[in-house]
């Protein structure tokens, strides 16, 4: 898809993103034909007798670009008969009443092209239970007396709300181009993963980038987002209230929040007044913790936090396990706490990266129910050596599938708490007026089938210290905690607990 992308400031499904593939401007091979009156427009159309497959293209790069899927996994999917289905082949003439409005009839035709790539991709073939080609008309006849671009694409985000899912929705032109400057790693803002909570529709905060102003601010992960500028945000999306919080460096932006945790509070609701910075998304962050093991020997564990699955996520991912592999690291810590996810073909590739010959990344399902596996081929680790994962409740999207992947074949020790559960891909396809749609096309189950959608992935070990074996080792341990900040957490002192349980038992990782 994310949704992903978890974006920045954005939504979880934005950033969390999950895929995107590159369609053209005539999506899924759709023969046009459409012929204008003074009074109406009538448009037919048509799929391919013989549906091509779109599965090489399902999990792909944001937009028109393309982010380079591992060879392997590219290999595996080119065999995919997405979508060949005989509901497909058939023609649809519509017609409706052209606006007098030129905005509005430019809106018009985004309506006709996005109901085109719902009614052939969205996930659940019943469309929430609805007769699609009628809301269509429906949609189009509400449309027809409006004044206003923007009262248009009210419209259409109407019409997608009736499809009961969140992740599926339109973003203006100028949404999306915010929305691919923070995929590609740099804006202008607070610093807020911000996201939809599905079961209570409030706009929560999902995390904060270090030393950001909403972290200075002490705003947390949690926080419920209740204003904007005085403006209450309720029935807004994350991406709309990602817009708001966006802006130029040296502004500011005010923003009303809610600690949930802390709700019996007089303090529990507060005002705070953030400045907008310039912001740089790294995805990547690292360093190097000298380790004694039980026995007395000194070793070396590489620390790896990963943020978000940008577009350059596994390139630098890639470059900092070489580089620790030369510095003689003999473990790692895979920090995806509080990575609300991004590009799904970022989280395949760093996957692969641990992992060796045919395993089976991720397990996608279609439309029609059907099991899709995503394999490798013939893939090579660039390390072996032992690997915790760190996840929370803000791991989410993409991270769940990289947690599912190294956790199910083996490769690695999860340690924290039950991730977020967000078990849908998305794909964007930027429309003929620059503005974006986003389809959710699959669901997703971890290799070993667990459902991850609104349930999430528990740890193997949760990150208490009593988890420890016994009160030597923690006493060992917790010694430690003076030495840095980094080292006096505690998920990473269970961390470096099991990896030490790792390499006496001589666990092959």
């Amino acid at each position: 898809m994310e949704s992903l992308c978890p974006t920045f400031e954005l939504s979880l499904t934005s950033k969390l993103l999950f895929s995107s593939p590159p369609f053209s401007s005539q999506p899924y091979h759709k023969k046009w034909r459409a012929v204008c009156s003074a009074s109406s427009f009538h448009r037919t159309v048509k799929t391919d007798s013989k549906p091509q497959s779109v599965a090489p293209d399902f999990i792909k790069s944001i937009g028109k670009g393309v982010i380079g899927f591992a060879a392997a996994a590219a290999t595996a999917l080119s065999s995919l008969p997405y979508f060949d289905s005989p509901a497909f082949a058939e023609a649809i003439t519509v017609a409706f009443p052209v606006s007098r409005a030129r905005e509005v009839n430019t809106v018009q035709r985004t309506l006709v092209e996005a109901w085109g790539l719902i009614r052939e991709t969205f996930v659940d073939p019943t469309f929430n239970h609805q007769d699609w080609d009628m809301k269509l008309q429906q949609t189009m006849v509400e449309m027809f007396p409006l004044n206003s671009a923007d009262a248009a694409y009210t419209k259409i985000s109407g019409m997608l709300s009736t499809l009961g899912d969140p992740f599926t929705r339109i973003i203006s032109p100028k949404e999306y181009q915010s929305f691919r400057i923070g995929s590609d790693g740099n804006l202008q803002g607070v610093g807020i993963f911000i996201n939809v909570e599905p079961k209570t529709g409030h706009l929560v905060v999902l995390s904060c980038i270090d030393s950001s102003p909403a972290a200075r601010a002490g705003i947390h992960q949690g926080d419920e987002l209740i204003e904007i500028n005085g403006e209450r945000l309720d029935g807004f999306d994350s991406e709309a209230a990602a817009r708001k919080l966006r802006g130029p460096a040296g502004t500011s932006v005010t923003v009303k929040v809610h600690n949930a945790k802390n709700s019996t509070s007089d303090s529990s609701i507060r005002v705070v007044n953030l400045p907008r910075e310039n912001i740089k998304l790294s995805p990547i962050s690292s360093t190097i913790i000298p380790h004694k093991t039980p026995d007395g020997r000194q070793t070396k564990t590489g620390y790896v936090k990963l943020s978000t699955f940008s577009q350059s996520a596994a390139v630098d991912m890639a470059n900092t396990i070489l580089e620790m592999e030369t510095e003689g690291v003999h473990s790692y810590i895979l920090d995806l706490r509080n990575n609300p996810g991004g590009l799904v073909t970022a989280g395949l590739d760093v996957a692969q990266m641990w992992l060796d010959g045919d395993e089976t990344l991720v397990n996608t399902i279609d439309r029609e129910g059907n099991m899709l596996p995503i394999n490798m081929v013939n893939g090579h680790a660039l390390t072996h050596d032992p690997l915790v994962v760190l996840i929370n409740e803000g791991s989410a999207s993409a991270s769940e599938i990289l947690a599912g992947a190294l956790h199910d074949n083996g490769r690695a020790i999860l340690v924290g708490r039950k991730t977020f559960g967000k078990g849908k891909i998305q794909s964007v396809t930027e429309l003929h007026d620059g503005s974006a749609l986003f389809v959710t096309v699959a669901k997703y189950v971890s290799p070993a089938r667990h459902d991850i959608d609104q349930v999430g992935i528990m740890p193997d070990v949760q990150c208490t210290t009593d988890m420890l074996n016994s009160p030597r080792e923690y006493s060992l341990l917790k010694n430690k905690s003076s030495a840095s900040s980094l080292e006096a957490d505690s998920c990473i002192l269970v961390a470096e607990h099991q990896l030490d349980v790792q390499q006496s038992t001589g666990t092959a990782s």
